[in-house]
């Protein structure tokens, strides 16, 4: 509670937005790269609060969201199969792929399972050694730990009957792809406070000094947000460019040294395809050789499924910033969380799925704000 009350209080809110308004004189973009920071400012409305000459733009910050299709349709194939268990989180369940979801899967018999933890699954694949137990791990750094943990001990253990489907991202390159884009806009970024929780900050002052632009760790509470922009508009209107650490209670410069070892003992560097966004070079983890053994892509033969993204689904421009979800024709009338075209309407951290929670419909046409009223309350 005492983070909850202390980060939450309006009048330091209002006194930090009257510093952001105080420093400001001319129009700058900043992007938050996390849906956690997505949700938190439409929910609170910050971006609203904020000065007209601060806009905040949406980055590519739900790890569910840029999942790619092909993976997404190699959980399909694989949950599908009678021997296995497929284990997921649950926001994971109601992503689309080609056709279905794997809460289609489930319903059509597939032994689908949402646990808390991929011990969890572990703890599945060890008393079940007759069946194959397949973990999603899916992510940004935040979750690389846990994963790798769990086929370090699957390896420990002698479990032969437990693989990882992985679908890992990395942040840094993200940002490089953003900035070396030709229609960026972005002049500067609030960091995810979790992601560098984990890996530190050491990856970021080389992108503050090649593109000139400010890096602010941020945490997820109003007042951590605000206090970010404050800081990154103070270093645009002074011409500077470098990391600031806004969340020293979670975030050191090293991170976590004993995280970080995990995650290279049992993860490699590799180039990752993005949904919506496109192949970016060395963005994401693979098992290495030592552990290719626990790599069910590899495992149930699914490496040669390629698809195609739907052509009404605008969610890689969000997912890139170029525009709000209200600017989709398809938001709220043919897109909804009951019927998603993409992922950022159905997980937890999408920015689709926030504007739509929230009701943040002013761009939307009439038919979006209504059908999103009945879909949020269908009794009124």
């Amino acid at each position: 509670m005492k983070y909850i009350d202390e980060f939450n209080d309006p009048d330091l809110a209002r006194r930090l937005l009257d510093d952001i308004r105080a420093t400001v004189t001319r129009p700058w973009a900043l992007m938050e790269v996390c849906g956690g920071q997505t949700h938190s400012i439409i929910r609170h409305g910050i971006d609203q609060l904020l000065p007209e000459q601060v806009e905040l733009i949406h980055g590519p910050g739900c790890p569910v969201c840029v999942t790619p299709l092909d993976v997404i349709d190699q959980a399909l194939e694989i949950a599908s199969r009678p021997e296995v268990v497929f284990c997921s989180f649950g926001d994971m369940l109601r992503v689309p792929g080609t056709g279905r979801d794997l809460f289609r899967v489930k319903g059509e018999g597939g032994d689908v399972r949402v646990v808390y933890s991929p011990l969890d699954a572990l703890e599945l694949a060890r008393r079940n050694p007759d069946r194959e137990v397949v973990f999603f791990a899916i992510g940004f750094e935040t979750t690389a730990p846990a994963n790798a943990m769990a086929v370090h001990q699957a390896r420990r253990l002698g479990l032969t009957n437990f693989s990882l489907l992985v679908s890992h991202v990395r942040v840094p390159p993200a940002v490089e792809a953003i900035m070396t884009s030709p229609s960026c806009r972005v002049q500067g970024f609030l960091a995810a406070g979790h992601v560098c929780s984990v890996m530190g900050t050491a990856e970021y002052p080389r992108l503050a000094e090649r593109f000139g632009v400010p890096l602010v760790v941020t945490g997820f509470e109003p007042l951590d947000i605000l206090e970010g922009i404050r800081r990154a508009v103070r270093q645009l209107e002074r011409g500077e460019h470098r990391v600031e650490n806004a969340y020293p209670r979670a975030v050191r410069e090293e991170g976590n040294p004993a995280a970080v070892r995990m995650i290279e003992e049992v993860f490699e560097v590799t180039d990752r395809n993005w949904r919506g966004i496109g192949p970016i070079p060395d963005s994401g983890w693979r098992l290495t050789e030592a552990f290719r053994a626990y790599d069910a892509e590899h495992r149930f033969q699914v490496t040669d499924i390629r698809t195609e993204e739907p052509a009404e689904c605008r969610a890689g421009e969000v997912l890139q910033g170029l525009i709000k979800p209200t600017e989709c024709a398809a938001f709220g009338t043919t897109c909804t969380p009951r019927t998603p075209l993409g992922a950022t309407m159905v997980s937890s951290e999408g920015a689709c799925a926030a504007y739509y929670l929230y009701r943040r419909m002013n761009a939307a046409t009439p038919q979006a704000a209504g059908a999103a009223g009945k879909e949020m309350n269908p009794v009124g």
